[in-house]
Protein backbone atom coordinates (compact mmCIF):
# COMPACT_ATOMS: atom_id res chain seq x y z
CA UNK A 1 0.00 0.00 0.00
CA UNK A 2 3.05 2.55 0.73
CA UNK A 3 4.35 2.02 -2.21
CA UNK A 4 1.05 2.90 -3.99
CA UNK A 5 0.85 5.93 -1.92
CA UNK A 6 4.36 7.00 -3.26
CA UNK A 7 3.80 6.33 -6.96
CA UNK A 8 0.53 8.20 -6.43
CA UNK A 9 2.32 11.57 -4.91
CA UNK A 10 5.18 11.39 -7.19
CA UNK A 11 2.76 10.99 -10.54
CA UNK A 12 0.47 14.06 -8.96
CA UNK A 13 3.74 15.92 -8.86
CA UNK A 14 5.72 14.85 -11.91
CA UNK A 15 3.42 12.85 -14.10
CA UNK A 16 2.79 15.66 -16.75
CA UNK A 17 6.41 15.36 -17.60
CA UNK A 18 5.54 11.39 -18.76
CA UNK A 19 4.59 11.30 -22.55
CA UNK A 20 0.78 10.42 -23.04
CA UNK A 21 1.56 6.64 -23.74
CA UNK A 22 3.97 6.41 -20.20
CA UNK A 23 0.74 8.46 -18.53
CA UNK A 24 -1.79 6.48 -19.70
CA UNK A 25 0.02 2.99 -18.60
CA UNK A 26 0.81 4.31 -15.17
CA UNK A 27 -2.32 5.82 -14.04
CA UNK A 28 -3.86 2.42 -15.32
CA UNK A 29 -1.46 0.51 -12.56
CA UNK A 30 -1.58 3.21 -9.72
CA UNK A 31 -4.74 5.19 -9.90
CA UNK A 32 -7.64 2.43 -11.58
CA UNK A 33 -5.50 -0.96 -10.14
CA UNK A 34 -5.61 -2.68 -13.21
CA UNK A 35 -3.64 -5.76 -13.92
CA UNK A 36 -0.18 -5.76 -16.34
CA UNK A 37 -2.46 -8.30 -18.68
CA UNK A 38 -5.41 -5.60 -19.01
CA UNK A 39 -3.39 -3.06 -19.76
CA UNK A 40 -2.04 -5.02 -21.77
CA UNK A 41 -4.81 -5.79 -23.85
CA UNK A 42 -6.21 -2.55 -23.44
CA UNK A 43 -2.27 -1.24 -25.16
CA UNK A 44 -2.03 -3.48 -27.88
CA UNK A 45 1.32 -4.29 -26.39
CA UNK A 46 2.80 -7.02 -23.98
CA UNK A 47 2.35 -7.66 -20.66
CA UNK A 48 6.35 -7.59 -20.44
CA UNK A 49 6.47 -4.18 -22.15
CA UNK A 50 3.59 -3.20 -19.27
CA UNK A 51 6.09 -3.86 -16.83
CA UNK A 52 8.87 -2.03 -18.00
CA UNK A 53 7.31 1.05 -18.78
CA UNK A 54 6.35 1.32 -15.31
CA UNK A 55 9.13 0.43 -14.42
CA UNK A 56 10.86 2.96 -16.37
CA UNK A 57 8.39 5.63 -15.05
CA UNK A 58 8.78 5.27 -11.55
CA UNK A 59 12.64 5.89 -12.06
CA UNK A 60 12.24 8.68 -14.20
CA UNK A 61 9.74 9.87 -11.23
CA UNK A 62 11.95 9.27 -8.71
CA UNK A 63 14.73 10.91 -10.83
CA UNK A 64 12.58 14.32 -10.89
CA UNK A 65 12.23 13.96 -6.93
CA UNK A 66 15.85 13.39 -6.20
CA UNK A 67 16.27 16.52 -7.94
CA UNK A 68 13.75 18.93 -7.16
CA UNK A 69 12.73 17.42 -4.04
CA UNK A 70 9.00 18.91 -4.15
CA UNK A 71 7.06 15.82 -2.30
CA UNK A 72 9.54 15.91 0.47
CA UNK A 73 8.99 19.89 0.94
CA UNK A 74 5.41 18.73 0.78
CA UNK A 75 5.57 16.44 3.19
CA UNK A 76 7.70 19.22 5.88
CA UNK A 77 4.62 21.66 5.25
CA UNK A 78 2.09 19.45 5.61
CA UNK A 79 3.55 18.41 9.17
CA UNK A 80 3.54 21.83 10.14
CA UNK A 81 0.33 22.88 9.13
CA UNK A 82 -0.64 19.55 11.71
CA UNK A 83 1.52 20.88 14.16
CA UNK A 84 -0.71 24.36 13.54
CA UNK A 85 -3.65 22.48 13.95
CA UNK A 86 -2.30 20.62 16.95
CA UNK A 87 -1.15 23.90 18.77
CA UNK A 88 -4.35 25.63 17.90
CA UNK A 89 -6.30 22.88 19.40
CA UNK A 90 -4.26 23.07 22.84
CA UNK A 91 -4.06 26.26 23.01
CA UNK A 92 -7.62 27.63 20.85
CA UNK A 93 -9.57 27.69 23.99
CA UNK A 94 -8.32 31.10 25.65
CA UNK A 95 -5.36 29.61 27.62
CA UNK A 96 -3.16 31.68 29.73
CA UNK A 97 -0.13 30.91 27.39
CA UNK A 98 -1.17 32.42 24.40
CA UNK A 99 2.56 34.17 23.89
CA UNK A 100 4.10 30.54 23.83
CA UNK A 101 0.85 29.95 21.59
CA UNK A 102 1.94 32.92 19.28
CA UNK A 103 5.47 32.67 18.91
CA UNK A 104 5.45 29.13 17.92
CA UNK A 105 2.57 30.01 15.16
CA UNK A 106 4.99 32.62 13.72
CA UNK A 107 8.04 30.28 13.56
CA UNK A 108 6.23 27.34 12.06
CA UNK A 109 4.23 30.21 9.57
CA UNK A 110 7.74 31.35 8.59
CA UNK A 111 9.63 28.12 8.16
CA UNK A 112 6.47 27.31 6.10
CA UNK A 113 7.05 30.62 4.24
CA UNK A 114 11.18 29.77 3.61
CA UNK A 115 10.44 26.34 2.31
CA UNK A 116 8.00 27.91 -0.44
Amino acid sequence: MEKIVEQGLLYDFYGELLTEHQRRIYEGIVYDDLSLGEIAEEEGISRQAVHDIVKRCDKILQGYEAKLRLVEKFRRIKEKIAYIGRLSEQYGDGAADMAAYSTQVKKLSEEILQEL
